[in-house]
C-alpha cells in the first residue's frame, strides 16, 4: 500500500512538471509565431502624461534569452540610451516613482517587456528592443502627450469635445477611451472619458505602422514636419459627467455588535465613520502638501472628500481658474498650497468606486522652520521677489525713457 501511494505521488509530481514545462514552451511558441520584420518599423503608441506603458518585445529569436531596450529620442540620433541591466532583471517598485524622476529611475524590464512609470512628454521617442550586441527585433514610437492646458468638457454643465478640423491634407481628431467606472457609490459620483490627439493623413511615413490606416497621433514621428507645427495648439481633451453606482454589499458583521453600534450611533455619543486605515499627518503652516491615493494609478478613478464635504472636479480639477490653492491634478492626486488652519481634517479618498483610505491632517505653527531651496515654497518666494524686480526694472526704464522724450521734446520746441 506504502509504495503504491510512493508511486501515485511520482506521478502526479511528474506530470506537474509537464505541465510547467509545457507552459514555458508555449511562451516560447509565441515568439516562434511571430516573426521578426525583415525591417525594422515602429509601432505607434499614445498616452497621456503621467501615466504608465508597458511595450512588449512582440518577436526575438528563441536563442535570445534576456533582451535590451534603446530608446532615441529622434529616429537616426547618435544619442542613445540603453535602458537595461544588460540581464533584463531590473525591478522597479512603482510605489516610489516621483513625477519628474529621471527615466532610468522609473523603468522596469519583466518577461521582455519594457514597463515605465509615470511618463513625461520627454520620454517620447523611439523605443527598440534588441540585443546588446546591437540587434534590433521590434520598435516603438511613443507619443506622450502633455496634461498641462489640457481642454476640459463637464457635460452637466452642456460643455462638449471639440470639433474635428478638416484641412485639405490631412483632419485632426480626438480618439476617446471608455469612460472610467464611478468613482463614488451610494452617493453621486463622477466618470471621466480621457482622449487624445490623433490625425489622419495618406502623407503619414510608411516606416511607421499604426493599428488604423493612415491615422496616427499627433505627436508621432510619421507626420512629416510641416504638418506638426500646424496641430501643436490641439491639446488633449478630458470629459468629466456625473453618475450614481450602488457599493458593493460587505459582509455584515455579529449581529450583536451591529446592534450595539446602531444604538451609540443613534444616541449621538460615537458618530458614524468610514471604516478605511487612517494615517495621521502634522503640517507645518504656510507650507505646501502633496495627497496621493494608496495603489491608485493616473488612468484610475479616484475621488477625494474632506470629512462629508465632496471635492468634486467639477470645482476643484486643475486648471479650472488659476487662483486655486486646493486642487486635485490630472494624475488624481490633492494639492494643498499654503496649507491653513481650516485645512484641518480628514481626508477620505475613494479608488474605482470604493473609499480605501483616510488621510487625518492637523496644521501647526512652527516658530522656527529652516527652509532649503528645494522647498515649494522658497522656490515660489524667490519667483514672486524676481517678477516683482523685473517689473518694478522695466517701470523705471519707461518712466525714464518718457522722461527724456519730453524734455528732448521741450527743447526742440524753444529752438
Amino acid at each position: 500500500m506504502v509504495s503504491s501511494g510512493l508511486a501515485r505521488i511520482v506521478i502526479v509530481l511528474h506530470t506537474a512538471n509537464v505541465l510547467h514545462a509545457f507552459a514555458i514552451v508555449e511562451k516560447e511558441d509565441i515568439f516562434r509565431q511571430t516573426p521578426c520584420p525583415a525591417f525594422l518599423m515602429f509601432e505607434n503608441a499614445a498616452y497621456l502624461a503621467d501615466m504608465s506603458f508597458e511595450l512588449p518585445c512582440n518577436c526575438k529569436p528563441e536563442q535570445v534569452t534576456s533582451v535590451v531596450w534603446y530608446f532615441q529620442k529622434n529616429m537616426g540620433s547618435r544619442q542613445t540610451r540603453v535602458l537595461t541591466d544588460f540581464d533584463g532583471t531590473l525591478v522597479v517598485d512603482s510605489s516610489y516613482i516621483k513625477v519628474g524622476s529621471d527615466m532610468f529611475r522609473r523603468f522596469s524590464i519583466r518577461m521582455f517587456s519594457l514597463i515605465v512609470f509615470r511618463v513625461q512628454t520627454e520620454d517620447s521617442g523611439h523605443y527598440i528592443c534588441g540585443t546588446k550586441q546591437g540587434d534590433f527585433f521590434y520598435g516603438y514610437d511613443v507619443d506622450v502627450q502633455a496634461s498641462k492646458g489640457i481642454d476640459v468638457a463637464f457635460t452637466d454643465k452642456n460643455q462638449h469635445p471639440r470639433e474635428d478640423r478638416d484641412a485639405k491634407q490631412f483632419t485632426v481628431f480626438t480618439i476617446f477611451w471608455d469612460w472610467t467606472t464611478c468613482d463614488r457609490c451610494n452617493v453621486r459620483g463622477e466618470q471621466r472619458r480621457i482622449g487624445l490627439c490623433y490625425m489622419k493623413s495618406a502623407y503619414l511615413l510608411k516606416r511607421y505602422r499604426t493599428s488604423t490606416a493612415e491615422v496616427a497621433s499627433c505627436g508621432s514621428s510619421s507626420i512629416p514636419k510641416q504638418f506638426r507645427g500646424i496641430i501643436q495648439n490641439r491639446k488633449p481633451e478630458i470629459v468629466i459627467r456625473s453618475c450614481m453606482k450602488s457599493c458593493r454589499k460587505k459582509k455584515s458583521s455579529k449581529k450583536g455588535e451591529a446592534s450595539i453600534s446602531n444604538i451609540i450611533s443613534k444616541l449621538g455619543e460615537k458618530p458614524w465613520v468610514p471604516n478605511v486605515p487612517v494615517q495621521f499627518h502634522k503640517q507645518s503652516l504656510g507650507s505646501g502638501l502633496i495627497i496621493s491615493c494608496p495603489s491608485a494609478r493616473p488612468e484610475h478613478a479616484v475621488a477625494w472628500d474632506k470629512d462629508s464635504t465632496r471635492l468634486y472636479l467639477t470645482r476643484y480639477l486643475t486648471g479650472i481658474n488659476r487662483s486655486m490653492r486646493v486642487f486635485i491634478d490630472h494624475g488624481n492626486q490633492l494639492h494643498i498650497r499654503f496649507a491653513q488652519l481650516s485645512d484641518r481634517g480628514t481626508y477620505y479618498c475613494w479608488r474605482e468606486g470604493q473609499m480605501v483610505a483616510g488621510f487625518r491632517l492637523s496644521v501647526v505653527y512652527e516658530s522656527r522652520r529652516r527652509r532649503s531651496l528645494d522647498d515649494p515654497e522658497t522656490l515660489y518666494a524667490v519667483k514672486v521677489i524676481v517678477t516683482s524686480y523685473v517689473l518694478i526694472t522695466i517701470l523705471f526704464v519707461v518712466i525714464h525713457v518718457v522722461r527724456c522724450c519730453l524734455y528732448a521734446f521741450k527743447c526742440t520746441a524753444v529752438e
